[in-house]
């Protein structure tokens, strides 16, 4: 015969948990002999242990206490639907695990494919882990907004890169996310993105940029600017040269620039 310390061990519970079953009635108490002890025989050794299965599989105790007393047919129809249970917690938590391996590798929940692949060439190119990372989460927020269209978003941006001066272009912005503001190489970067500008505007590529939405706009700019200074500065010699905006530059109504 065993005592309650040997029964929770060889169950693999604690005492405490052996007299919480007492409590509710899901493991019979048995009498206390002459000394006051408890004393348990096998049959309790097999009762806790499937009370203790069936508490880890997340079946409520009230039910476990009603599967206890069920017949044969009525355990197994119970176990089958327990397993089946688990197999999609299993499946969602693969998800899961799926999904925070793309966060660690520095992609996002909030993103689509196309928009992975998009920043995939961006690191593969050569840009700098910081400016991709800031070109991500300028990304989250426009999926946000419109899902439907990231798509054709993510079509332009990689028909951009296959022009060699927008790599240019970023890795001037992370020379002089790294470096520092310098004036020089903001103003040369200025005149390389209005001139890619300008040849845009020309062939009317332009002319699908409208969001509908220029509170948002303003939101994703605001972000931008906050990221960095030299985006703010950059914005002003955009303007010089006939250009105001940032996510949606626009041409302006009276350039500045001679």
């Amino acid at each position: 015969m065993l005592t309650i310390g040997q029964l929770a061990a060889y169950a693999g519970v604690t005492p405490r948990a052996v007299r919480h079953y007492h409590q509710i009635g899901l493991l019979p108490e048995p009498e206390r002999n002459a000394s006051g002890y408890r004393s348990y025989d096998a049959r309790a050794v097999i009762e806790l242990i499937r009370i203790r299965t069936l508490a880890e599989a997340g079946v409520p105790l009230v039910r476990v206490q009603e599967l206890l007393g069920a017949s044969e047919e009525e355990f197994a129809a119970a176990v089958a639907e327990i397993d089946r249970r688990l197999r999609e917690e299993v499946r969602e938590l693969q998800e899961h695990r799926r999904r925070i391996a793309r966060l660690a590798a520095g992609d996002s929940l909030a993103l689509p494919p196309e928009a992975v692949a998009y920043l995939d060439r961006l690191r593969s190119s050569g840009v700098s882990p910081a400016l991709v990372e800031g070109e991500r989460d300028g990304w989250i927020l426009l999926a946000a907004r419109w899902p439907d269209r990231m798509p054709e978003f993510m079509a332009d941006k990689m028909t951009q890169l296959d022009d060699p001066r927008t790599l240019r272009m970023y890795l001037m912005m992370a020379e002089i996310h790294e470096r520092g503001m310098d004036e020089d190489r903001l103003a040369t970067l200025a005149d390389l993105m209005a001139e890619m500008m300008d040849e845009a505007a020309a062939r009317g590529d332009l002319e699908r940029q409208e969001s509908g939405d220029e509170a948002f706009i303003e939101l994703v700019d605001s972000f931008a600017v906050e990221a960095h200074p030299m985006i703010r500065r950059l914005q002003e010699l955009l303007a010089e040269r006939g250009w105001t905006g940032w996510s949606l530059l626009e041409r302006a109504d009276e350039p500045s620039r001679p």
